[in-house]
């Protein structure tokens, strides 16, 4: 901090960005290009190393951008990347109830167009309002492409033959037609006068590093003209931030590597920590940041600092923090009330709490903002949660998903999780089926399919079980034996013959039972069942042809009542049509009679 920033204590702050993209469309080769650059560029030391987070200086931001961005324009410092590419750092939420990242890079491949994570980022930036930008990475592949390192779009779109810019612009067009669909007003950014209202779409190839120069401009431009006020933050204030990850650090055990974007933190502070159970309040043992390049041989990989200010990525080694979770809230108590500060983080793990149920499936996520993205599609889905936590997929989610009675509700859902080897072991042996996927609705589509196969399988159990209604005649000249039992010949006219189920002949609506199939064969072969439309020979056991059952007679299946109630409730969907016209029918007489049978 300089001698004028100490009189001043209101400062303005680096804005935060997340990059965020479809898995292969390039995400951390833009970061890569980005911090090489900034490396590169920023030699005299500019650069200082961050925990989780690469810090550009806006006189670095100027050197790479050229004469797109001068430093006099600007009094916001730079720009701050957080370095996990994607959701986990974009769907960590923060105290506003808006992401931890300030503004977006939404990378989209020109070649591979909106993918399913592309969707997804843009539903989370439209829920969060984040501002974002979209780079439209690996212009450098399209055929017939001649690369100009490094250089401004205009310059090296210019530079290429006028068939390469029309399959460009086809691709480009194409980016900003799918952004329409999804409900966003898009143009090429140097056509966009509104930034707020329009999204800008900025080619650029990560390889090459063409069009990196305007992503910064416009990312610089987008971050001064509508964020000034936003970055204005206390800079001697207690500090406020998020955790992004937890990790055991030799020497040190369990720390968090956090975003700090209000205040500043000190090597003395006690900090409150949002955790599985309540909050932790503990007294930091260490700050540390990375050595800088040139000491990267030396025995520790961190250096010890006394304070750092916002906005800013650093690692906190302190007591307790074996509960803290990724994507909750830190605060700095120092010279407040140690209770107040304690409320506010349980405030704040409050508002992203998930909202459970007595019984349904299990969720864990990698963060606290993914959990309630998930939490947020299970509920649009209809899917209800009994238990949601952050982290990887335990033993212990194994034996509450195996508590619950429905087999479809025996099942944990990961997001962006792994699955430890004991609790894998266990699901096998426990029977609960575990899904993970890193895209949040293709996690929900494989459950859904996996229900549906279920409900499918369970059906199909139902109707072996069941007894399937059917009318048939008995064809004239075909009685082959009258008695013990009566084999005659019979033609189905609508539903499935079973063996051994009951016959019914109905006397006006009355049903009265006269036998019991014991034998069904077509064409001289046994068969267990006849469908509609078929000639077969029936032996019925209990009748005699010519008292009881004549020749030309309708016969129906007797269903029992329970079997037809299943049957137009529940099952009415999976029987064929012929086979529901015959339960009808069959419903028809039995209600003439009793208005309430099978109902």
């Amino acid at each position: 901090m300089s001698d004028s920033d100490t009189h001043d204590p209101t400062s303005l702050r680096t804005p935060i960005v997340a990059v965020l993209g479809h898995v292969d469309h390039g995400k951390t080769s833009l970061l890569d290009k980005i911090r090489g650059s900034a490396v590169i560029e920023g030699e005299a030391g500019a650069i200082t190393q961050h925990i989780g987070a690469t810090a550009v200086p806006l006189d670095v931001i100027s050197s790479i951008a050229g004469e797109l961005v001068d430093p006099e324009d600007f009094d916001l410092p730079g720009l701050l990347f957080i370095d996990t590419p994607g959701h986990h750092s974009f769907t960590t939420l923060r105290s506003r109830g808006g992401a931890l990242a300030d503004i977006a890079i939404l990378v989209v491949d020109v070649n591979d167009g909106f993918q399913p994570q592309t969707l997804e980022a843009l539903d989370i930036l439209q829920r969060s309002q984040t501002p974002f930008i979209v780079a439209a990475n690996k212009i450098d592949t399209v055929p017939g492409w001649n690369a100009n390192e490094d250089s401004p779009i205009n310059a090296t779109y210019e530079a290429q033959s006028d068939r390469v810019r029309s399959r460009l612009d086809e691709s480009l067009y194409e980016i900003i037609g799918n952004l329409s669909d999804e409900g966003f007003s898009a143009d090429l950014y140097w056509r966009v006068q509104n930034f707020q209202r329009n999204v800008g779409v900025v080619p650029v190839s990560a390889m090459t590093g063409e069009g990196v120069p305007d992503l910064l401009a416009v990312m610089m431009g987008l971050s001064q003209r509508y964020m000034k006020e936003e970055m204005e933050i206390d800079v001697e204030g207690p500090g406020v931030g998020t955790v992004l990850e937890v990790k055991e650090e030799k020497g040190f055990g369990k720390t968090v590597d956090l975003v700090l974007y209000d205040g500043t933190l000190r090597a003395d502070d006690t900090i409150v920590v949002g955790g599985t159970n309540e909050p932790i309040v503990t007294d930091v043992r260490a700050l540390l940041q990375p050595r800088p390049l040139e000491e990267i041989r030396t025995e520790s990989r961190f250096e010890k600092v006394d304070e750092v200010s916002a906005a800013t990525g650093i690692k906190v080694a302190a007591p307790d923090l074996g509960d803290a979770i990724a994507g909750a809230p830190v605060r700095v108590v120092r010279d407040r009330e140690r209770a107040d500060v304690i409320a506010e983080v349980e405030d704040e793990l409050a508002s992203i709490a998930v909202d459970t149920e007595e019984t349904g499936v299990v969720v864990k996520a990698d963060t606290l903002g993914s959990l309630e993205a998930m939490a947020d599609a299970l509920e649009e889905a209809e899917v209800p949660i009994v238990r949601a936590e952050v982290g990887d997929v335990a033993p212990r989610d194994v034996s509450v998903a195996s508590t619950a009675e429905e087999q479809k509700e025996q099942v944990i859902l990961g997001f962006n999780v792994d699955v430890l080897g004991d609790a894998e072991q266990r699901a096998e042996i426990e029977d609960v089926r575990v899904f993970t996927d890193e895209v949040i609705y293709q996690l929900i589509e494989e459950y859904e399919e996996f229900v549906d196969e279920l409900e499918r399988a369970q059906q199909d159990t139902i109707l072996e079980n069941i007894v399937r209604p059917a009318r048939f005649r008995i064809l004239p000249d075909h009685t082959f034996r009258q008695n013990d039992p009566a084999v005659v010949g019979v033609e189905v006219n609508s539903g499935t013959v079973q063996n051994n189920t009951n016959v019914v002949k109905f006397e006006g609506n009355e049903p009265e039972r006269v036998g019991q199939i014991k034998g069904i064969q077509e064409q001289g072969e046994d068969v267990d069942e006849a469908r509609a439309g078929n000639r077969v020979s029936v032996a019925i056991d209990g009748p005699t042809v010519g008292r009881q059952i004549e020749e030309d007679d309708e016969l129906w299946t007797e269903l029992p009542e329970k079997h037809a109630k299943i049957l137009e409730q529940e099952l009415s969907n999976e029987i064929p049509a012929d086979e529901l016209e015959a339960l009808n029918m069959y419903l028809d007489k039995q209600r003439s009679r009793d208005p309430f049978w099978g109902k």
